[in-house]
């Protein structure tokens, strides 16, 4: 039902909306479904509807449910709605995210999941040591059932809303040998027991309430006199079952979202959820918002373009008053390198005539493309901002590669050595490593030949001894294949026998499959570098970018992190067929997968107001090869009427159609075109002119030669007196070797340890 207007003035609500804006805000009963293009005021539109209720007094402030996705839209939202209705916003409890609304109601009613109120909420770090305690109990291996895949399955069950013992056999055989179910029960039996719940639960267990208590249900459906839910493309299916539940008695029900930009089926959005809302509410009303207020015409028909190939949308059609503005441009390029020089360059004039930093914007499919765009940044002073995620040098599983290479460079570099000493995990405790600083700092030596030093004595425990030993040797070894071994080779063998690379594999997530991505990415990297010290010092370089932190900057970012922002020039890279559309999501996800990444092509695109240049590449490194790469499907899918082709390439277009169309093996043409050879790839790993060293020196030193280095030994200490050692307790010296000191102790018997752990008693 749609409230018509009355005679009295406008509301300024309702200023500067137009048709299908007001006929959101106005259309206040029955169900209602906004299909928001984007850059169409979908917030403006949602705004005012929230406030119009308010105003006009069909529900006070506390009957009405205003679900966001993030604690910043829901921040914006109640801030601009304070600013039309002023201190009425106070009173709504129920704007907020689903999570952040879930848990105010499951406070009141936590006793009917055997819950108590003042229930805690798990970390992931709490919810992964839960984990690990009931993977040991079922006597499985954790190295082969990691606690993290066991985490993404039950996070996964919990958003498609289902109880341990609603899973189906695939389910419940999916994880430890068909233990999958019996080991959520646990889990979920042991949340209880605890009185917690980790941040699933919060939409699971209100969910479970509203379905099994009636009374409850019906209490939240007068209560809510009116529902709005904004992104509403983006909702799992507990989500989605928990509004349809609350909804089902008035359905005064208000649902904003753009059935093309659900991209984040990866994290369990349903995309079904808003292509069936006319079947879930009989007789709902559906209000395109088409008028963009962002892009050129040009942006927004190639976007259309691209979108209009997918089969499972609504439909719409975006369309804008501006000028038409320039052609989407895509540009072949020879490889990656040259993409990022192009970017640059482009971004230059730009900035000539200009623009400023601030309004431009790179973006990638994956995070590991950055790489390349960071080097080059580098080197031409160009500032830029990493959003979304970590500058490449900075993530956690890069710094910890760049410790290794550096404790081989420089086996004196003992923040490094701290850093991986137990990473991955390989048995030494923090009580055992606190002794090897302990000593490296009381005889002033490096961490790593403290470490080797200490082996001789009976210090750490027979494990621990056991497990440093064995680090310590693979330091020295490592450090002698510098002599023979290419760098870049080097840092892959350190990965491997390390048991780094392993512990990721073992993880079996999205998130660790991205991080031995980037892993390939940095050994891709230093083969540009002609040996380990000339890439780690361009590392530091790199470090250092960031210390202007208020200058204007480029930003550089995923697609999925740019949902939602918007740019004046956008720069779309590596559309390839393989890195975008993804070819590990297609693998994955079929059909679905892909129409999910011809979305997020139309996201990409329609972030850019002004102009928007795709590049590809004819050859590009994946997963440290090089390939012959095809453009990516989706500029085939670009309208000629709105888009610019051009070619750079240094062997000439038509030596690069033929490469194309060939899939040759593009060292052949490599060869000529930049000197790449197929003989390039080893010979950059490492060159033997300039200042290589050929022979650096080695990792450990003899004992001998630490003693004649200085670490004589303390001159306080003589045999046969009586000392005492805070592990062994009291004792009398029999022997005394250099700072080792052979003691026989009253209750732990003869053991050799190091003077500076000792006192005289």
């Amino acid at each position: 039902m749609t409230h018509p207007i009355s005679s009295e003035p406008e509301p300024a609500y309702l200023a500067g909306l137009n048709p299908p804006q007001r006929d959101a805000v106005l259309t206040t009963e029955g169900p209602v479904l906004v299909l928001a293009g984007a850059g169409t005021g979908k917030t403006a539109a949602l705004t005012a509807r929230l406030a119009h209720l308010i105003a006009t007094r069909r529900a006070w402030p506390s009957e009405i449910l205003a679900v966001t996705f993030t604690n910043k839209a829901a921040r914006e939202m109640r801030e601009r709605v304070g600013r039309i209705i002023g201190d009425a916003v106070e009173g709504m409890p129920w704007l907020g995210t689903f999570h952040s609304i879930a848990a105010k109601m499951l406070r009141r009613h936590a006793e009917l999941v055997g819950l108590q109120s003042n229930y805690t909420i798990l970390d992931t770090d709490d919810q992964i040591r839960l984990l690990k305690q009931l993977i040991n109990a079922a006597e499985l291996d954790e190295k082969r059932w990691p606690a993290r895949q066991l985490a993404g399955l039950i996070d996964g069950w919990k958003n498609r809303g289902l109880l341990p013992g609603e899973l189906n056999a695939g389910d419940a055989e999916s994880y430890g040998n068909g233990m999958g179910q019996k080991l959520y029960q646990a889990y979920q039996d042991r949340l209880k027991a605890l009185n917690a719940c980790d941040f699933g639960d919060l939409l699971l267990h209100t969910l479970t309430i509203l379905k099994t208590h009636r009374d409850v249900l019906e209490s939240y459906q007068q209560r809510l006199k009116y529902i709005m839910v904004d992104e509403y493309q983006d909702t799992n299916s507990s989500q989605y079952l928990w509004l349809r539940l609350l909804a089902q008695q008035r359905k005064n029900i208000c649902c904003v979202g753009d059935d093309d930009q659900s991209i984040y089926s990866w994290r369990g959005a349903e995309v079904a959820n808003i292509l069936r809302f006319e079947r879930d509410f009989p007789g709902a009303k559906v209000i395109r918002l088409e008028q963009n207020y962002r892009s050129t015409p040009h942006i927004l028909g190639a976007a259309s373009g691209v979108i209009h190939h997918n089969s499972d949308r609504l439909g719409k059609t975006l369309w804008t008053e501006v000028d038409s503005g320039d052609k989407v441009k895509v540009i072949g390029v020879w490889d990656g390198p040259e993409e990022a020089r192009r970017v640059g360059e482009t971004i230059d004039t730009l900035q000539r005539q200009g623009a400023s930093l601030d309004d431009i914007a790179i973006l990638v499919r994956a995070q590991f493309q950055t790489r390349e765009f960071e080097d080059r940044f580098i080197a031409t002073g160009l500032s830029y901002r990493i959003v979304g995620g970590f500058r490449f040098y900075e993530r956690a599983e890069i710094r910890d590669a760049l410790a290794y290479l550096r404790v081989i460079h420089q086996p004196a570099d003992d923040l490094a050595l701290e850093r991986i000493i137990n990473v991955p995990k390989r048995g030494l405790g923090d009580k055992a490593v606190a002794r090897v600083q302990s000593f490296a700092r009381a005889q002033r030596i490096p961490l790593l030949q403290a470490a080797a030093d200490i082996l001789g004595t009976d210090e750490l425990t027979p494990q621990a001894r056991r497990s440093l030993g064995n680090f310590v040797a693979n330091v020295r070894r490592w450090r002698d294949m510098t002599n023979s071994l290419p760098h870049a080779e080097l840092a892959r063998l350190v990965l491997d026998e390390s048991g780094y690379t392993a512990a990721l594999q073992a993880e079996r997530s999205t998130e660790a499959a991205g991080r031995l991505e980037n892993l390939t990415e940095l050994v891709r990297a230093m083969e540009e570098y002609e040996s380990l010290d000339a890439f780690l010092e361009h590392v530091s370089l790199v470090m250092e970018n960031d210390a202007q932190s208020d200058e204007p900057k480029v930003t550089i970012m995923t697609i999925h992190a740019a949902k939602g922002l918007e740019f004046g020039h956008v720069f779309l890279a590596g559309w390839e067929d393989g890195v975008f559309p993804s070819q590990r999501a297609l693998d994955e996800g079929g059909a679905a997968s892909l129409e999910e990444e011809r979305r997020l092509a139309y996201v990409a695109i329609t972030r850019a107001r002004h102009s928007c240049t795709i590049f590809h590449a004819a050859n590009r490194r994946i997963y440290g090869q090089w390939t012959s790469s095809i453009p990516s499907r989706f500029i085939g899918e670009l309208p000629d009427d709105h888009v610019l082709h051009e070619t750079s390439m240094a062997g000439g277009e038509s030596l690069w159609r033929a490469n194309w169309t060939s899939h040759a093996d593009p060292f052949a043409h490599v060869a000529r075109g930049t000197g790449r050879g197929p003989g390039w790839q080893r010979g950059q790993q490492r060159s033997t002119s300039g200042n290589y060293d050929p022979a650096p020196t080695r990792v450990i030193e003899s004992r001998a030669s630490a003693v004649s280095l200085g670490n004589k030994g303390r001159g306080d200490v003589s045999v046969g007196q009586r000392i005492f050692h805070e592990k062994f307790g009291y004792g009398v010296i029999e022997e005394i070797e250099g700072n080792k000191l052979e003691i026989t102790f009253e209750q732990a018997g003869r053991k050799r340890v190091l003077d500076s752990f000792v006192k005289p008693a």
